[in-house]
């Protein structure tokens, strides 16, 4: 016979199952939040390299996580040993499916130990660039010059060539100008180096450069290059462009002749 009160049993305690999970989770994950913000205060932390201590406190929350995942399968009344089961007879498979992300992970940690980079340094790597903002456990997020979010996988970044802009005390800046054939090497030298003089963001040692690199038959070139600190670079790149543009003209030096092409 089939028996009512029987399956409705079983629907309340699948139910009640349910619930209880939800507020297991729920719960579980204001505590993970807490527990973070708490570590993130600590003292022991917070004098950590930012870096590092992102990579720490990014590990932690994976652990919680899978503690309070691992809660909520035993409130819903799953056998952890079908569980495991489960897993171990599935482990190649997963292991496969996750060797991208196991790279991914490797290569944090040798990110973590070699620091090619740091939180709030400026890279080119692996197709991005920008600013450092955060190193967690699979990737690398950077942001670029006009806002853009750039995420890259840690193992694809432990392979590529990293350029760290930042990493120097000291930055160059290379310019290259020209004026007409003909001109005062020596007027236009005087009147670059005079200019970058007059920058305060432009460090006098090592000292600015200029020099004629080059020419054709209209126009002669030359090298400009000052040295800055690196949070300057833009600002003096900038700086100079302009303010060398404007006291060529301001000394009379003409630009270089334009060759007029008139269509046959």
């Amino acid at each position: 016979m089939f028996d009512i009160t029987a399956v409705g049993d079983v629907f309340i305690d699948g139910i009640t199952k349910i619930v209880l999970a939800l507020v297991v989770w729920i719960i579980g994950k204001a505590i993970v939040n807490k527990i973070l913000k708490l570590l993130e205060g600590l003292k022991s932390i917070q004098t950590r390299e930012e870096t590092l201590k992102r990579y720490l406190l990014n590990g932690v929350k994976w652990v919680l996580y899978a503690i309070l995942i691992i809660s909520v399968i035993g409130v819903l009344g799953i056998p952890m040993a079908s569980v495991v089961a489960v897993l171990a007879s599935a482990g190649l498979a997963v292991g496969m499916a996750m060797q991208g992300s196991l790279g991914n992970i490797a290569g944090g940690i040798m990110l973590l130990i070699f620091r090619p980079f740091k939180v709030g340094d400026y890279i080119n790597a692996a197709g991005g660039e920008g600013v450092v903002k955060e190193i967690s456990l699979f990737y690398t997020v950077l942001n670029t010059t006009d806002n853009k979010k750039v995420t890259i996988p840690n193992g694809a970044l432990m392979n590529a060539n990293v350029t760290n802009m930042t990493a120097e005390e000291l930055r160059r800046v290379d310019l290259t100008f020209g004026c007409a054939k003909g001109e005062d090497v020596a007027k236009v030298q005087q009147v670059m180096l005079d200019t970058m003089a007059a920058n305060d963001m432009v460090v006098k040692d090592p000292e600015p450069f200029a020099r004629l690199s080059g020419g054709t038959n209209e126009a002669m070139e030359f090298t400009v290059r000052a040295w800055c600190k690196s949070a300057d670079y833009w600002t003096v790149y900038f700086d100079l462009t302009q303010a060398i543009t404007e006291a060529l003209g301001a000394a009379g030096v003409n630009a270089p002749a334009v060759r007029v092409i008139t269509a046959k």
